[in-house]
């Protein structure tokens, strides 16, 4: 698949911290900006971590880091990365759009990523993702494995863009079982909820009890507590992001794949090629942004029958048949 295209040519007009050198390839100094919850928090952030990872082993090219603890870190941590000459620099998550916004303006000729979130200027690309469509195809799994007829959903920060996973997962759970119900809740409304496993796994036993057998999360580190409690109570829990299938074998029926390792890297290898393009991307089923996680921790866990349907359903959403409609358009879910 083909994230990036050739946009700028001369590496001189790419500024003084990218230059050519002799293999076709340019000099660059890449940082990483990871959001709040820590780059090991087993999901997004995590994700990021290793995308660039990847990249540092492919290329020996090493990177700069930096783990936001507070809001008023944000704004500093870029700045000082891009007075320190480092080029390409990506940020993981939205709520970093507003000190993008002011960074990126201030340093013209430094290349910026953000991802989930679009910042207009001519050196920043923006990288979104279709989390509904992806929450869809888990949905579709959560409801072939219930036996109850009752599944969960547990989202970290409660913003838009979590309830757009939320309704995905609805939209497709309701299409295997329109009868089904699906219990919702959220973590906080603060940055504090990507990273409180304990008040996870008090919200995902609470949806146990209530009769829930499948509980997806989208909550970043909050989300580790999500895990362990669907491993305790022996139901199933469905991971996000990066791959989680691997937390608790046998107990985790999927994840979904939210390929902001992809982002990262590519960020990075298209500043190395020379072929940064800045502008808005949007990934969704169609271009393998977003997916289910299918590894020997799960395998047997899903049936021929559940493969189909996920990929019929993903085939639907890939041809137009089936259109997941995305909360963020009208902060409504039709299917709730």
């Amino acid at each position: 698949m083909k994230f990036v295209t050739a946009l700028m040519g001369a590496a001189a007009l790419l500024g003084s911290t990218v230059t050519a050198v002799a293999d076709g390839h340019v000099e660059i100094k890449p940082a990483v900006i990871f959001d709040l919850g820590g780059k090991f928090d087993r999901s997004f952030n995590q994700a990021s971590f290793e995308g660039a990872e990847r990249f540092k082993q492919e290329t020996g090219i090493e990177y700069r880091e930096f783990e936001i603890q507070s809001d008023a870190q944000r704004e500093q941590a870029l700045r000082r990365f891009a007075e320190q000459g480092n080029n390409p620099i990506v940020v993981a998550g939205f709520a970093q759009q507003s000190a993008m916004e002011a960074v990126a303006a201030e340093f013209p000729d430094t290349q910026f990523q953000i991802i989930d979130a679009y910042v207009d200027l001519p050196n920043v690309r923006s990288v979104v993702f279709k989390e509904h469509e992806g929450s869809f195809l888990v949905g579709v799994l959560a409801a072939m494995q219930s036996e109850s007829g009752t599944v969960g959903f547990v989202g970290g920060m409660d913003i838009g863009l979590i309830r757009k996973f939320a309704c995905g997962y609805v939209q497709g759970v309701k299409s295997v079982n329109p009868d089904a119900t699906v219990i919702q809740n959220m973590t906080g409304t603060t940055g504090a909820a990507w990273n409180d496993p304990v008040k996870g796994g008090e919200l995902a036993t609470g949806q146990i009890d209530q009769g829930a057998d499948v509980v997806y999360h989208a909550a970043g580190g909050t989300g580790r507590g999500v895990l362990q409690a669907a491993a305790d109570n022996g139901v199933m829990g469905i991971g996000v992001d990066a791959n989680q299938n691997y937390l608790h074998p046998g107990s985790v029926l999927t994840s979904m794949l939210k390929r902001v390792d992809v982002a990262v890297y590519d960020a990075f290898k298209a500043a190395q090629q020379g072929k940064f393009e800045p502008g808005l991307e949007v990934w969704g089923v169609a271009e393998e942004g977003v997916g289910y996680a299918v590894d020997e921790n799960n395998e047997s866990l899903l049936t021929e029958d559940m493969i189909a349907a996920v990929e019929d359903a993903k085939a639907k959403i890939i041809s137009g048949e089936i259109q997941v409609h995305d909360y963020t358009t009208d902060d409504s879910c039709p299917a709730s």
